[in-house]
């Protein structure tokens, strides 16, 4: 695999990175908590696109760092949910 793909990858974590940066600046009070869950949405995609460099040309070592990038932007995106079911004190809402 050359350098094409983990590009592409790290790429697609820019927009989560901004909607992280935007998000956060609100003052509703949940923005800081939904702001921190897109940001680590970026680092996860960041984190796969280095495995998928390093993985090189392996598929059994492509497909767990896809597998892993998969199951941890899957898990924050249900927490992110999860947390906007709640209001500002944590309660769920009604």
């Amino acid at each position: 695999m050359d350098v094409a793909v983990p590009l592409v990858v790290a790429l697609s974590g820019l927009p989560a990175l901004g909607l992280a940066l935007w998000t956060g600046e609100a003052n509703a009070p949940q923005a800081r908590a939904i702001g921190l869950r897109w940001a680590l949405v970026a680092l996860c995609l960041f984190i796969g696109a280095i495995g998928l460099y390093f993985a090189g040309d392996s598929k059994r070592l492509v497909y767990a760092v896809v597998i892993a990038m998969a199951l941890g932007v899957n898990a924050l995106l249900v927490s992110m949910l999860l947390r906007l079911r709640k209001d500002g004190n944590g309660n769920p809402r009604q």
